[in-house]
């Protein structure tokens, strides 16, 4: 049986969908990453958060190589059904690059500055 928020989702034309990572108890954002239907099924059947990768072009199990995995403590869907918002448990840095979050580049008038 097919989940709802399947359904409901409003997949691109890749049959993808941007999710939201957000640290559920702080709700510091963590990062954005792409979801196809069999890897929400997947998220919401073991509880921990797998995605897409575009680049490998399969399913990307958070943490699978670095162990910095995401307990999925709540799944949103926003009003237009479109954009996931995944309350998670991060262990470890999200970011790929060993950063905590993947938002540390601030935008400023004179072009880009790395924050803690």
């Amino acid at each position: 049986m097919t989940h709802p928020v399947i359904t409901a989702a409003r997949f691109n034309e890749a049959g993808l969908i941007p999710a939201i990572a957000q640290q559920h108890d702080t709700g510091e954002v963590l990062m954005m990453a792409w979801m196809n239907a069999e890897s929400i099924a997947e998220s919401l059947a073991t509880g921990q958060v797998c995605y897409f990768s575009r680049s490998r072009g399969k399913l990307w199990r958070k943490g699978e190589s670095s162990g910095h995995v995401q307990r999925l403590v709540e799944m949103r869907l926003d009003c237009d059904g479109d954009t996931l918002l995944l309350l998670v448990e991060q262990t470890g840095p999200a970011c790929h690059t060993g950063a905590h979050n993947c938002f540390f580049r601030r935008v400023t008038g004179e072009g880009l500055e790395e924050i803690a």
